[in-house]
């Protein structure tokens, strides 16, 4: 069954074929480790595990690079303010920026493990790349891409007529400032390859180069870390939509001026999670961490479920109300799963409608409906399970490794069901009846019989 998915940089849905044959490679744009990661960072993430999986659901061999960017990205992106890493680093009370990066990176990796996102074939550190990132800034250099300023080596957009063909820019209606700082810089969309170290200090972070000491620009380091560990012209780059108008269109041009290519076949971009409507965002410091979920008693999976529920190109909104609704959700889902017996067969009618929906650009929505739809169905409680497993590989949902039948009912909910007798024993049916409720509330159900009351999880 072909795979379609979307493409940004034309614009449409594509069928994807890969460069080469049964293999793919994938690179995905990962964190700046100044700070943890938020849900809405998280969110993009999963996309692209969602994505990674149908690649390997349709029987792709995938060799998935992740960069952790722990140095070079400025607090704006017109290439002006402070190293992320060296502001971290100073928030931080003096700890090394060497430290930051490790802390937040061994802490984002952590939430992927959380989220049952597959860690990637390579984790590729920018500061393990700077020898690579030179020489692709020389390699610019040499062919007419490179200009130098007081404060760094900059990339000449006017060099491609079409700079800025991701995000649809209009470059000539750009005024200086507008986007970005214009500076020593010959154009607003021009942007640093190599920064320079300020006169008279020592950065933390800083090595030498040809053309002074000083630290890469942001946007060299996938660049040349794709470039090495996946070739020059490789099939899928992801990132987070904000990506489009300044990182990624950066990357491609960098990549057409040493290369010729885009870099990629396919751009694809997962969409913001919105807070109230608003936009997360680290550097505002208002965000919220899986761990913020986690210490209110939600399973990250919970998290992993919701995103499931919206398409990777909307923007989704969260809420609580949210959040518990889908933990409501996988919850029913586990113990069904869990209550159904070993031994059945996959059913293939229902494993062609799943692909069908994973296979038009991750339509994860629709592939849950007909999940439910199978829960539902009358097909034989073994099949359903086999079948359900099968698909999990695309879900992520870890449904074989949920604990589920050994679970004892939890002690609140068998308090509830104590005051419950005694309302009835009293014969005070208004309480028994708002008590029954409150279980209910709780993902139980409550079955009177000849032998009393049993309470059970709610399948």
């Amino acid at each position: 069954m072909q795979l379609h998915l979307y493409d940004t940089w034309h614009r449409a849905v594509r069928l994807f074929t890969p460069l080469h044959a049964e293999r793919v490679g994938l690179y995905c744009c990962g964190p700046t480790v100044y700070d943890y990661a938020h849900i809405g960072n998280l969110r993009t993430y999963l996309f692209e595990d969602t994505l990674r999986r149908a690649l390997e659901f349709n029987g792709y061999a995938v060799r998935h690079v992740v960069n952790i960017t722990d140095v070079g990205h400025l607090v704006s992106d017109g290439d002006e303010g402070e190293d992320k890493m060296e502001a971290g680093s100073r928030r931080a009370g003096g700890a090394s920026a060497w430290g930051i990066a490790a802390r937040f990176t061994e802490a984002f990796q952590q939430d992927l493990a959380a989220l049952n996102v597959l860690p990637p074939t390579l984790w590729s550190r920018a500061t393990d790349h700077i020898a690579e990132q030179i020489a692709y800034i020389a390699a610019l250099e040499a062919k007419g891409y490179a200009y130098r300023t007081d404060d760094g080596i900059y990339f000449d957009t006017s060099r491609l007529d079409d700079y800025g063909h991701l995000a649809r820019l209009d470059r000539s209606g750009l005024q200086a400032g507008s986007r970005v700082g214009l500076g020593a810089k010959r154009s607003p969309t021009d942007f640093a390859l190599w920064k320079f170290s300020p006169a008279g200090q020592q950065r933390q972070m800083e090595w030498a180069s040809p053309w002074g000491v000083g630290f890469p620009g942001w946007h060299i380091e996938c660049s040349a870390m794709s470039a090495k560990h996946l070739g020059p012209w490789f099939d899928i780059h992801c990132g987070g939509e904000d990506h489009i108008p300044v990182h990624h269109s950066n990357e491609i041009a960098q990549s057409q001026g040493c290369h010729g290519t885009r870099a990629a076949n396919f751009w694809m971009h997962g969409y913001f999670l919105q807070l109230d409507d608003a936009k997360m965002s680290k550097s505002s410091g208002d965000f919220l961490r899986l761990q913020t979920l986690i210490d209110r008693g939600y399973d990250p999976l919970a998290y992993r479920y919701l995103n499931l529920t919206a398409h990777y190109r909307k923007q989704m909104n969260f809420s609580w109300e949210a959040m518990d609704a889908a933990s409501l959700a996988l919850d029913k889902l586990r113990r069904q799963y869990a209550a159904w017996p070993e031994g059945g067969e996959v059913d293939g009618t229902f494993v062609e409608a799943f692909t069908a929906e994973i296979n038009q650009d991750l339509n994860t929505p629709r592939a849950l409906a007909l999940v439910w739809g199978l829960v539902k169905s009358k097909c034989r409680e073994g099949d359903k399970k086999a079948t359900l497993r099968h698909c999990d590989r695309a879900l992520g949902l870890d449904l074989d490794g949920w604990p589920a039948m050994a679970a004892e009912i939890p002690a609140p909910v068998l308090a509830l069901a104590k005051s419950r007798e005694a309302a009835r024993a009293a014969r005070n049916w208004q309480e028994a009846d708002a008590l029954r409720a409150a279980i209910l509330d709780q993902g139980y159900a409550v079955e009177d019989g000849p032998d009393g009351a049993r309470v059970k999880p709610l399948v």
